[in-house]
């Protein structure tokens, strides 16, 4: 069995593979003054839970973009799981040619979703990525990671209203009965899910128009369930593709 690690900013995600076959996922929060006992202990227990021991696992592949959780990761999986992560970076074989100016500048995540679409679904195709940010990445015909956009995240959004506007309240990212809100609550739910659903309308609409028509959609991360359900820009609910991808590299590279 294969473990596999995407740590992220606002989440870790965490799966675990038979052969291609995902067994298990589980999505946590990202704590980051967590010390490696605690996620080492973290990590037991979920295995422990589904039925699984360490000594099951084969091998573990772990993404990162948060340096500093990155090492205390390592430490926690050699501990308890005894034994060391494979980790992303620039020096591991992907398999894909990376289209941009500092190929290093590029978060570990969109990478290992660019292979995941690449192996998975084929190009052109544009992943849209829920996350702490709201990413859009283009991948080629080819399989070539050609670039994307970032835009705030819908949560990075919600935060700053609730800090910034005195007098709106922190909310529940949900459908409101309608689009025009009748109280501040419901008014906040309609700018917040319909306006990222706009932004993802119109970010595709563009991707596509450089990309071509037949540009495939993939979209990922915690909330892609939601924004999916108000729109149909995305082709392809792939919550866990990221997981996927860094089983693709395990294969990859072992």
């Amino acid at each position: 069995m294969l473990l596999t690690a995407d740590i992220g900013n606002t989440n870790i995600t965490l799966g675990v593979y038979q052969g291609e076959k995902r067994i298990g996922a589980w999505r946590l929060a990202t704590v980051h003054n967590r010390m490696p006992d605690e996620y080492g202990l973290q990590l037991l227990g979920l295995l422990s839970h589904a039925g699984y021991e360490p000594s099951d696992l084969k091998g573990i592949s772990l993404g990162s973009v948060v340096p500093p959780l990155t090492g205390t990761f390592i430490q926690a999986c050699e501990r308890y799981l005894e034994l060391h992560p494979m980790v992303i970076n620039d020096e591991i074989e992907t398999g894909i040619r990376i289209c941009y100016q500092d190929p290093g500048a590029v978060g570990a995540d969109r990478i290992v979703d660019a292979v995941a679409v690449k192996h998975l679904y084929g190009g052109p195709a544009c992943v849209v990525d829920f996350g702490t940010a709201t990413t859009f990445d283009a991948i080629s015909s080819e399989g070539d990671y050609l670039g994307g956009a970032i835009a705030p995240g819908v949560g990075i959004a919600a935060e700053a209203l609730f800090q910034r506007a005195a007098k709106l309240p922190r909310v529940e990212l949900a459908r409101p009965p309608s689009v025009i809100g009748c109280n501040t609550v419901h008014a906040m739910q309609s700018g917040l899910l319909f306006g990222y659903v706009g932004l993802v309308e119109g970010m595709v609409a563009r991707f596509r128009s450089e990309l071509g028509p037949e540009t495939k959609v993939v979209g990922t991360g915690g909330l892609v369930e939601i924004i999916s359900a108000e729109t149909d820009a995305i082709d392809i609910q792939a919550p866990w593709l990221t997981l996927d991808g860094l089983r693709i590299l395990w294969d990859m590279n072992h």
